[in-house]
Formats: structure tokens, C-alpha cells, sequence
């Protein structure tokens, strides 16, 4: 359901499962006490589990959930508060601690909210959702101000349209700065509200109509010129309607009231510590100093920066209140309350954002990075901010609690709480305050190679969360940023001045880093211990270097699992494919090996193929498939290698000595055999049909999208025929774009003139090298000129009786999505192979077709990201 649902880009109602999540189940007693005895005769007592990598802590808080001792470990002081306001403290405290929460949390939001309320005027019985801004810049011929929007649409729903209109004169005279008026339902002029002043970082001047350059509007950005212009209010009026108004007089004399008041007091907090001082640094993503985003101060606006700022100073003023009457209970209850911060720095800046689409802010994290955002919306700072931030804590630590202590809950006969120990610590994984052999099993997600960059993002944290957790837990935030150099990614930035060879040098100190993590778990683990390591990461490199760092480390690989842990659900995995699975690779500590005999490659291959296609065979009658189907077979791989560890290459190095093997070159050998396998079962035979139809069929075979990641392709094409992306580009199979692979439709195939003699669809062609091509064809002429053209061309080639023809149809006809929304094929080619076998092709037996139907989406929380 969930596979047809994303080919189809339709979002299932709910979670995407079709059943309550396993967290939201509590455990019962009697359970968790069963647990425990069999755990006990195991280990003779009960293990303790430690994650090296902790982050957001969803191992250790399974682990403490059933009442197991748990070390939790991070090497980010923000993500080491995480761990302990999210697993330590509802651990011990559960709900008890929740009526402090609301009533701490209640004195300091009114005490903020009385500070703040004359900067935030509201219109009798309107209160605001959200006021909405745009940068600009000075217009470099007549220096007049312009708004730099990419379009003027406040709300596109049909029916209940809104925007703005810019007006850049009035009763004649041309105005310095524009006004905005704001355009409601039938007003609304489309295209006038589709047009912006902005396009692909160049700009328009509403003055003169003429461009404005991109490099003038970073060098104006970074000279101090470029300025905030609020152009909408987003309000609820007292009956409830949401709608949008113009800025009024009220609100820019309160812009400038908060401006003037915070002028007055930034030196005086940037001196005691209440603001951050800290510049922004160099990184992977340099697009907030290319904008004059130079100091993290600089990510606010005046009014947003005192909104923040005040509620440090607030906090500040509240721990020797809280301390003093709850004695050595006010740590966890301050500490839970400083976390209103990072909520509220998320949701109030410059980097946040008005989702036009749904109709509320966006935070600056909706994605992974410092996307700087030509418009940006502001939360209402006085009465909305932080009272909200307050409902999202309480609901966030009662939802966490209360599953804890609804776990192991008192049964007949027991009265006693579920006791639970929970240990959190900041540092490097590969330096750990553990003693030899102290932990039983190590569970770890590991950072995931360069997908994240997780220290630079968490510096937007780090340096106000510094001035108010780390007032209660100093030891977490001792440096000015977070630590970088430790941090185990493929960190390019670390390497910029080493020019070509930045991203080699990167990779071999991301794989160095996890060989000393997991040197370190080898360490801390106890003789009879397990190593789990977590992997969902599709990228071959990734796989290679942590399989490499588990070897190099002492570990042999037991065994792994394919767990399905994603629900892709939403629209935006519609034509992406990613992996539903996460790997889960059990590991133990390798034994020295008796003799001396040197292993290579070529000694194991056998083994290696045989334990690729016995796992994809067992993987896929348990309902395994596509991208997971390709992974499930890199942990047995990695076993084999593993239990012969050093294996050395068959190939040498440039200077003729042995070289240890890379565990690409094994997983090399797996996806061979995933491809014959799968190749058997979609025409009915191992025997190949040539390199290009082979990768169109298993490219749909594999990502049951037309779309998909530029990396998986790439492997795909090598262990089909030895081919390449550019080849496959070259042959119109495909097109590529940052880092993606788009399988091309039949018409996008289309060769004309002095192209016709390459592959591609040629319906005036003599003959076909390519059977894919003789398809494609066939499918253009069926769509452009009607299937009796198609049979006609079909009859010429005496493609009907074709074996190799038939057959590609067939596997066509299985690898493709069948799916429908409202009678409408999703991929086109699925209902043209269809309507061509019914009528020409009746030993082409063509699956069920599925009919999907588009579902709200109550967007569910889960756990650990309640919003």
C-alpha cells in the first residue's frame, strides 16, 4: 500500500501503516519481568546498554523504557541536553515532575510576556498567527528600497485567494519605499500576484523594470544595505476566520519602539551574556555570510533578537527562584523549561519562513540547512511565542513520561515503579568514561557520512543555549562553537584549503573516526557483548567506510536484518525513492585468527555470491523489495568478509604489493547477484537482453520510481553491463541533475535528423540494437499515432513472435508501477504497455492494476517531533 501510494504521490491517511505505533504500546510487568529473568540467566545480571552516538535518543530511551541501564553519549552538548531533558529526566522524574513544568513554565512566560506586550500591539479581538516580511536592498540607479519576493501570494486556496499588491506611488508622487495593500478572494489578480521582484538570485526594480545583478545584492547584503520590509499580517479575527491585513501604523511605530529599546539595551546584554557574541563560522553552507548574515545575531531581526534575548534574562532571573524552593528538584525542572528556547529560536527568525500551502510558519529547520529566505515570517513574540513553546514542552515531556511510566506500570500484587537508570554523557564516542568491558550491548545509529553536517547546524543552538542551559550544566558547552573537528562526518569544509583532494581527505578522516568509535566500543564492550550498528544510508561510499571501520576495528559481523522503520507517506517522496529500511548489523568481537594465511578476493568470492543470493531470496519471499531488497544483501556480504578478516585484493597497489580489499569491491559482487535474480524473476530467465534494457527494467525494478538517487544508478549500471551514467545519459536512458537520475519517457527519447543513428526512439528506423529502444518506440508511435500505427510497425520488425521483445514487455509489465488515481495511469508507460498486450500481446500476462484514492493526512506527531 505504502509502495503504490508513493509511486502514485498520494499521502495516506494517518501514519502510513495502517496500525498504532509500537511505541505508543505500553509493555506490561509482567512482561518487562519475564524480560529480565531471561536476560539475567544470559548475562548473569542486566546488561547495560550504551550508545555511543546518542543524538536525539530514541536507543536509549527504548532501552530505559524497559527498564534496561542505559549510557547515552554525545559528543554535541546540544544534542547531549536532548538526551538528558528527553530520556534522563522523564526516566527518573516521569510525570511528577509535569505540575512544576506548568507552574514554572507559567511564571516565566507572563514574566516575558509583560515585558514584551507593548511591542506587539493587537487590533481589538484579533490576534496575530504570524507577520510576514521581506528583505531588500536599494535599487543600484534610483537608491529606492525594493522587496525582494519571489511572488506576492499569501494564501492560494481556491475561494479564499489572498496576496498583496505593491504600490510604489500615491496621488502622483513616487514613494521612497513601497506600500503593500492586501488583495482578498475575487480581488486577487493572479498574475499580478505570481510575479515577484526575484528570480534565480537576480532581482527586478519595480522603479525602472530593469535587473538587478545577483553579486550586487550579496555585496549590498553585506555592506550593511540590505533591510527588512514587513508586507502582510496574518491574523485570526474574534470569530475564528484566519485572513491577512496590510501593516498599519500601530505596527511599524512598534517596530521601531522595539528597535529603538533594543539599541539601548545590545551592548549591555552582548557584555553579560544574555546575547551571543559569536561570528558565524566558515562551513559547508556559506549562503548566510553571502547575505550579510556575518554574527548569529545577525539571523534576528532587532524585535525578534529582544524577544529572545529577554527570555534569557528572564530565565536567568528564575533559577535562584526555583532552586530555592525546590531545593535539588530545580535542576531537571530549569532544565526542561531552557528548552522553550530552542523551540522558540527554530520558529522566530530570519531563516523562518510563511508556508504559503499550508497556511502556517515554518521553522528553519524544515530542512537540513541555512537556506537563506528571500521573505521570512515572525511569530507573535509578546503573547503567542513562548506560551506556545510552553504547550509544546508540557506536551512533548507528558507524552515521553507518560509512555515511560504506563511501561512496567504497577500490576496486582506490585506496587513499586519500574526503577530506571540513565546515564548521559558528553564527549568523544572515541574517548568514553567507561571502563574495559563495562557495557553489554552497544545499540548506535551512527552519524551518516556527509548527509548531515550536525555541529554546524546545532552551532544556531549551541550559542544562545550556552547562555542559559549551560548555566546548569556548564561542562556541555565549554567552547565558543561546537566541536567540529571531532565530529565523525565527511566534513569537506574541514579541507577546503586541500583543493582536489578535499572530499578523499574528508572521507578518509570520516572513516578514520568511525574506526576509532567503533576501536572504542571494542573497548568498553564485554567479552560475550553484542555491537548492533543501525544503517539506513543507501550510499555505496557509506557502506564501504563503515564496513571498512567495523573490520578495521576487531568485529566480525554476525548476522543483520532488514527492519522497515520508515513510513513514506508524504508527497515529496513521490518520485524520489528511498530506502523504507533500516539495516541492523549484529556484531561480536573477532577472534585472532590461527595461521598466517593470506586471504584474498578471488578465496571467497564463491562464498560471498552464495551468501548475497541466499539472503535476497530469503529476504524477498519476507516481503523485502526495491532499494531495501539491495541492502539486505551488504550485512552478509560484510559477514563473509568479516570471518576472513584481513581478505586482501586480488588486485595490487600501483607499486605491485598486496593492499587490503575495500568492502565496496565484495558489495560489488552482491548487487551482481541481486541483478541476476531479480532479472530471472521479472522475464522469466537468467539470460540477459542487453546492458540498457536490462538497467530500464531493474531501474524500475528496483526504485519503482521514475526517480532516484544519482549514486544507487550509478551502482545499478555497473552490475548490469559495466556501464555509466553518461552512457546511460548519452543513450537518452536517462537524464541527471544535482545529484538524481530521472528514467526518460518515450517521448522524451524521441531522436530526430542526424541523431537518429544513436539509441534512442527512431520509429522510421530500419532495425534496433537496443531492445528498450524498439519498446519505447513502439510505446511513442501507440501514443502519437494510435495503436493500429503501432501494430504496424510492430508486424515490419516481426516484433510479436520476438522472444527478447515479448519477454522485455512482460518484465516492463511487472517493473512498472500499475497504479491509478482517479482512472489516470501514474506512469504513463504502464498504460500503454497495458492497452498494447491486451490487443497484440495475449502471452503477456499484465498484474493488477491499483487504484488509489488521495486521503487527508491528520499529520500524526510522533515521539520526538512534537510540533
Amino acid at each position: 500500500m505504502i509502495d503504490a501510494a508513493n509511486a502514485a504521490g498520494v499521502k495516506l491517511q494517518g501514519n502510513g501503516y495502517g496500525y498504532r505505533q509500537a511505541f505508543r504500546n505500553a509493555v506490561s510487568r509482567s512482561d518487562i519481568d519475564l524480560l529480565h529473568t531471561v536476560l539475567r540467566r544470559t548475562w548473569g545480571e542486566l546488561p547495560t546498554i550504551g550508545d555511543p552516538t546518542a543524538g536525539g535518543g530514541s536507543i536509549p530511551w527504548a532501552a530505559s523504557r524497559l527498564g534496561l541501564p542505559v549510557v547515552a553519549n554525545d559528543l554535541n552538548g546540544v544534542a547531549a541536553s536532548v538526551l538528558k531533558a528527553g530520556v534522563e529526566i522523564p526516566a527518573t522524574r516521569g510525570l511528577d515532575l509535569l505540575p512544576d513544568i506548568r507552574k514554572w513554565g507559567d511564571v516565566l512566560v507572563k514574566r516575558v510576556e509583560k515585558r514584551l506586550k507593548e511591542f506587539f500591539p493587537l487590533n481589538e479581538g484579533e490576534s496575530v498567527i504570524a507577520y510576514i516580511w521581506a528583505n531588500a536592498v536599494p535599487c543600484p540607479r534610483t537608491g529606492r528600497l525594493v522587496p525582494l519576493l519571489t511572488n506576492k501570494w499569501l494564501r492560494k486556496t481556491a475561494g479564499k485567494e489572498a496576496a498583496v499588491r505593491m504600490v510604489t506611488s500615491s496621488d502622483g508622487a513616487e514613494l521612497w519605499e513601497p506600500h503593500f495593500e492586501v488583495t482578498l478572494g475575487r480581488a486577487v489578480d493572479k498574475l499580478d500576484a505570481s510575479t515577484g521582484t526575484m528570480a534565480r538570485g537576480k532581482a527586478i526594480s519595480p522603479y525602472d523594470n530593469l535587473v538587478i545583478e545577483g553579486n550586487y545584492i550579496k555585496e549590498a547584503a553585506q555592506n550593511g544595505q540590505m533591510t527588512q520590509v514587513l508586507y502582510a499580517v496574518a491574523v485570526r479575527k474574534p470569530s475564528g476566520e484566519r485572513t491577512f491585513r496590510a501593516p498599519n501604523e500601530r505596527d511599524r511605530e512598534a517596530i521601531d519602539a522595539a528597535d529603538l529599546y533594543f539599541g539601548q539595551v545590545k551592548e549591555a546584554w552582548l557584555a553579560s551574556g544574555i546575547l551571543p557574541t559569536e561570528e558565524f563560522p566558515d562551513g559547508n553552507d556559506l549562503r548566510p555570510k553571502n547575505y550579510g548574515l556575518k554574527r548569529w545575531i545577525d539571523f534576528y531581526t532587532p524585535r525578534q533578537a529582544l524577544v529572545h534575548g529577554t527570555f534569557g534574562e528572564e530565565f536567568a532571573r528564575l533559577i535562584p527562584e526555583v532552586r530555592n524552593e525546590l531545593g535539588p528538584g530545580a535542576e531537571d525542572v530549569l532544565f526542561e523549561l531552557a528548552l522553550m528556547q530552542g523551540k522558540a529560536l527554530n520558529w522566530n527568525s530570519r531563516l523562518s519562513s510563511w508556508d504559503v500551502s499550508r497556511q502556517k510558519m515554518r521553522s528553519v529547520f524544515d530542512r537540513h540547512d541555512f537556506a537563506f529566505k528571500w521573505t521570512f515570517a515572525e511569530f507573535e513574540g509578546a503573547t503567542a511565542l513562548y506560551s506556545w513553546c510552553l504547550d509544546q514542552l508540557e506536551d512533548a515531556y507528558g507524552g515521553i513520561a507518560r509512555l515511560l511510566d504506563e511501561t512496567g506500570a504497577a500490576e496486582l500484587g506490585k506496587t513499586e515503579r519500574l526503577e530506571r537508570e540513565v546515564t548521559v554523557t558528553q564527549g568523544s564516542a572515541a574517548s568514553l568514561t567507561l571502563g574495559d568491558g563495562s557495557v553489554t550491548h552497544i545499540c548506535m545509529d551512527p552519524p551518516y557520512y556527509d548527509n548531515v553536517m550536525y555541529a554546524e547546524l546545532a552551532d544556531y543552538f549551541y550559542v544562545w543555549e550556552k547562555r542559559t542551559l549551560g548555566r546548569l550544566v556548564p561542562d556541555y558547552f565549554h567552547d565558543d562553537l561546537t566541536d567540529k573537528d571531532n565530529e565523525a562526518v565527511a566534513n569537506t569544509a574541514r579541507f577546503a584549503m586541500m583543493g582536489k583532494r578535499k572530499k578523499a581527505l574528508a572521507d578518509l578522516d570520516y572513516e578514520t573516526k568511525m574506526t576509532s568509535i567503533f576501536s572504542e566500543s571494542r573497548r568498553v564492550l564485554a567479552e560475550d557483548g553484542v555491537l548492533s550498528v543501525m544503517f539506513t544510508h543507501k550510499r555505496a561510499e557509506a557502506w564501504d567506510t563503515l564496513g571498512m571501520g567495523l573490520l578495521q576495528a576487531g568485529f566480525t559481523i554476525e548476522t543483520s536484518w532488514p527492519v522497515n522503520t520508515e513510513a513514506e507517506v508524504s508527497l515529496h517522496q513521490a518520485n524520489m525513492n528511498s530506502a523504507a529500511s533500516t539495516i541492523m548489523l549484529v556484531c561480536r568481537k573477532r577472534a585472532d585468527r590461527d595461521d598466517d594465511h593470506k586471504v584474498y578476493l578471488d578465496d571467497i568470492e564463491h562464498d560471498i555470491r552464495r551468501a548475497a543470493r541466499a539472503a535476497a531470496t530469503r529476504f524477498q519471499h519476507d516481503g523485502i523489495d526495491g532499494v531495501d531488497l539491495l541492502l539486505s544483501t551488504y550485512g552478509p556480504t560484510l559477514s563473509v568478509i568479516s570471518q576472513n578478516w584481513p581478505v586482501y585484493s586480488s588486485t595490487p597497489d600501483a607499486d605491485g604489493r598486496d593492499q587490503l580489499l575495500r568492502p565496496e569491491d565484495a558489495l560489488a559482487l552482491a548487487r551482481e547477484e541481486i541483478v541476476d535474480l531479480r532479472r530471472s524473476r521479472l522475464v522469466g530467465k537468467a539470460a540477459k537482453v542487453d546492458a540498457l534494457t536490462d538497467f530500464v527494467l531493474l531501474a524500475w525494478d528496483t526504485f519503482g520510481a521514475r526517480e532516484f538517487p544519482f549514486d544507487t544508478a550509478r551502482l545499478l549500471a555497473l552490475a548490469v553491463g559495466g556501464l555509466d551514467v553518461d552512457d546511460l545519459e548519452r543513450a537518452k536512458i536517462v537524464s541527471k541533475s544535482s545529484g538524481k537520475v530521472t528514467l526518460l519517457t518515450p517521448k522524451e527519447r524521441l531522436r530526430r535528423g542526424a541523431d537518429s543513428g544513436f539509441p534512442g526512439v527512431t520509429p522510421e528506423a530500419s532495425s534496433f540494437e537496443y531492445i528498450i529502444d524498439a519498446v519505447d518506440t513502439a510505446l511513442y508511435i501507440a501514443e502519437v499515432d494510435g495503436q493500429q500505427a503501432a501494430k504496424r510497425f510492430l508486424d515490419r520488425h516481426g516484433y510479436t513472435s520476438d522472444s527478447g521483445f515479448v519477454s522485455t514487455l512482460q518484465g516492463l509489465a511487472n517493473a512498472i508501477p500499475r497504479t491509478k488515481v482517479k482512472g489516470a495511469w501514474v506512469v504513463r508507460e504502464a498504460g500503454l504497455i497495458d492497452t498494447l498486450c491486451t490487443l497484440y500481446f495475449e502471452d503477456v500476462v499484465l498484474p493488477e492494476a491499483e487504484e488509489m484514492a488521495a486521503l487527508a493526512d491528520p499529520n500524526e506527531n510522533t515521539l520526538f517531533d512534537v510540533e
